[in-house]
């Protein structure tokens, strides 16, 4: 009988960390490598406000920012508009319990966007350092604090003005904190130390316009590629020391959804005032305008603020109007386009070949890509989202105007659906 029970205790501590090893933290915006996908298979498809709810707990601090996730710990940026401070907190992953909160800025609020926030962007860590970005008057402010909420260093990297507000999420690459800086003035995209918060290299961007894309890194054609639209343009850069590698100019004025790069092509949407969906082929060096799109459409179709995802040989976009489309990836053809509600903020998500919808209202629609359209699960919160979700050790995070949503099992069970 000890045997057994032994034995017992062998296979499920085997099965836990088999279990563990698929699991995948969220360290920043849209995941570990910044396009919504997760790798992870046994994300939750059905749940309710109150079924299959882990954990919810009252959001501490007003914002638009997504959760961020590293093992067991949670972090989250809010404003209190009344004592115009911004605040990092820290979570317990497992309880959703506050374990620290920092006030990191206190600042007058900007001016804004009706659907913009006061804490829009989504930090990122390391799991040594929580990187932060705000607004500080008319200067971008980055900070970083360690996992015990001690601050290790902040920095104003430069000036930004937009008359829709702040949200310039950073992304980490070796040694460096990259942030987009593209504003209405003297543009830039900026890399500071991540030890340190020294400014290591600022490239100016001459067209001078707001955008609001976070940027990808990918090492494409040999080369290390920073890729993001937006400034009137979608362009490379080197990571490493700010040098352009190639430009597309606009497609339109204005870009806030961040770019997708699957199949070797690079998926963009956007924007105001005129709506684009396109892939380019990201192979060149130059002004590549007019030799590397490779398809396009013009169009309601299109995402302004939600970015898209890729899965498999498809490619989905959420229009700001509701609207939920999913084309070929390589060619282009679109698959089916459908009504799905009345307005999407948040950008998609995708786990284990489903793709997650969540719209204004708070509801979310499980589809699985391909040529017909398939709806797995429609979920409703009954409460406002305009966070992007995040996923992490088989659940997944939503942060409402009023609470946060930890959805699915518990840690002891999170390994099944």
């Amino acid at each position: 009988m000890h045997r057994l029970i032994g034995s017992a205790v062998v296979v499920l501590f085997v099965a836990m960390v088999a279990a563990d090893t698929h699991a995948e933290d969220w360290p920043g915006w849209r995941g570990v490598r910044g396009d919504g996908t997760s790798l992870e298979t046994d994300v939750p498809l059905h749940w309710s406000d109150t079924d299959n709810v882990a954990w919810k707990i009252a959001v501490p601090h007003a914002g638009h920012s997504s959760p961020v996730v590293w093992g067991d710990r949670l972090f989250l940026l809010g404003n209190d508009a009344d004592r115009e401070t911004r605040f990092l907190t820290a979570l317990d992953r497992m309880t959703g319990m506050p374990l620290w909160e920092r006030a990191v800025l206190k600042s007058p609020l900007e001016r804004k966007h009706p659907l913009n926030s006061f804490a829009s962007s989504t930090p990122v860590t390391d799991g040594e350092l929580v990187y932060v970005s705000f607004l500080d008057g008319k200067q971008m402010f980055i900070a970083a604090y360690d996992f015990n909420g001690n601050e290790r260093w902040q920095a104003r990297p430069g000036e930004f003005a937009s008359v829709h507000g702040y949200c310039s999420s950073p992304v980490l690459f070796e040694d460096k904190v990259i942030v987009n800086g593209d504003h209405d003035g003297d543009a830039y995209l900026v890399a500071l130390s991540r030890a340190s918060g020294e400014t290591l290299w600022k490239t100016p961007r001459e067209n001078k316009t707001r955008s609001y894309c976070t940027p990808i890194i990918r090492e494409i054609d040999g080369r290390m590629q920073l890729l993001l639209s937006g400034n009137k343009c979608v362009a490379s850069y080197d990571p490493r020391d700010g040098s352009r590698h190639w430009i597309v100019d606009g497609p339109t004025e204005q870009l806030v959804a961040s770019l997708v790069y699957s199949h070797d092509l690079l998926f963009v949407t956007g924007g105001f005032p005129e709506k684009h969906v396109l892939a380019i082929n990201p192979f060149g060096k130059g002004d590549i305008t007019a030799s590397h799109i490779v398809w396009r459409h013009r169009g309601d179709l299109a995402s302004y603020v939600p970015s898209p995802v890729a899965v498999g040989d498809y490619f989905l976009v959420a229009s700001d109007s509701g609207f939920a489309t999913c084309l070929d990836a390589v060619s282009g053809k679109i698959q089916w386009s459908k009504r799905l509600s009345r307005h999407y903020s948040a950008s998609l998500v995708s786990a284990g070949g489903h793709v997650y919808f969540l719209d204004d209202e708070g509801v979310t629609t499980v589809v699985k890509p391909g040529p017909e359209f398939e709806t797995l699960a429609v979920n409703e919160l009954h409460d406002q989202c305009f966070a992007s979700p995040a996923i992490s050790h088989g659940q997944l995070f939503i942060r409402s105007e009023a609470a946060l949503y930890c959805i699915g099992k518990p840690k002891a069970a999170a390994a099944g659906n």
